[in-house]
């Protein structure tokens, strides 16, 4: 247990979707909080911080860092990408997309040259789970579709020239495999320093399993083509061989 609503007092219920990035020496723990559903609730994107990745994370704002349904988009899923020392945030539920870029202490937000702050960049077909990387000068964007506690819900992936795109849907990556499990999507991607050796974690429902909320965690591998696209991931239950990080 690294966080919990003792050490986030405006948090009352559905504490989502850790997103943990670190910055001068600190470590930044972003997640979703009380499943608003319209802007007269309370609750939103939070901040916890911590002097290592295991916590304790206590509260970092005092308030939540997001607070309203902006651009249709509910205020969960976030995931914090850097992108050689700036930090975009990109978040979403209820099939909308938004990024904006933090600012230096993570306390707000640095808008974009047009003034906005919060940039719309939903692709066809996204739901929710944003995740981004970067690999050979390109950004890879990815995120779940279909309804997690279904049998059909699925990763898909874009590729885009900057972290705002424009990202236009390429392939599903990741779904269900009727022989090993359901349900297999949002999503993380590793990816080991100073290699192109990179991995996908995700959740999956097991076939013995029939509630919505029993998922487990998963690792396998991701493999690119030589043109840089994605191959179709073939989920496992061996997962991965170690692999030491020195």
């Amino acid at each position: 247990n690294i966080v919990d609503t003792s050490g986030v007092k405006w948090v009352k219920r559905a504490l989502w979707a850790p997103a943990i990035t670190k910055k001068d020496g600190k470590y930044f723990l972003f997640f979703g909080a009380n499943d608003i559903q319209n802007n007269n609730e309370y609750g939103g994107i939070g901040v916890a911080v911590a002097n290592n990745p295991a916590g304790p994370f206590n509260d970092y704002l005092g308030k939540p860092l997001i607070d309203k349904i902006i651009n249709k988009a509910q205020p969960i899923d976030q995931f914090v990408f850097n992108d050689n020392g700036k930090y975009y945030i990109i978040y979403g539920g209820w099939g909308q997309c938004n990024i904006a870029v933090l600012n230096k202490d993570f306390t707000g937000f640095v808008p974009f040259e047009n003034g906005e702050t919060f940039r719309k960049i939903t692709p066809e077909g996204y739901v929710e789970g944003p995740v981004m990387f970067k690999r050979k000068g390109k950004y890879y964007f990815m995120w779940s579709e279909g309804g997690w506690t279904g049998p059909d819900y699925r990763v898909a992936y874009a590729i885009g020239d900057s972290p705002t795109g424009t990202f236009k849907r390429i392939n599903t990556i990741l779904k269900q495999d009727a022989t090993i499990a359901t349900g297999a999507g949002h999503h993380s991607v590793i990816n080991v320093p100073g290699t192109d050796d990179w991995y996908i974690v995700y959740h999956r429902r097991p076939l013995t399993e029939t509630d919505g909320n029993h998922r487990v965690t998963c690792i396998d591998k991701l493999y690119f083509d030589a043109d840089g696209n994605i191959q179709p991931v073939k989920i496992t239950n061996e997962g991965v061989s170690p692999h030491k990080i020195k």
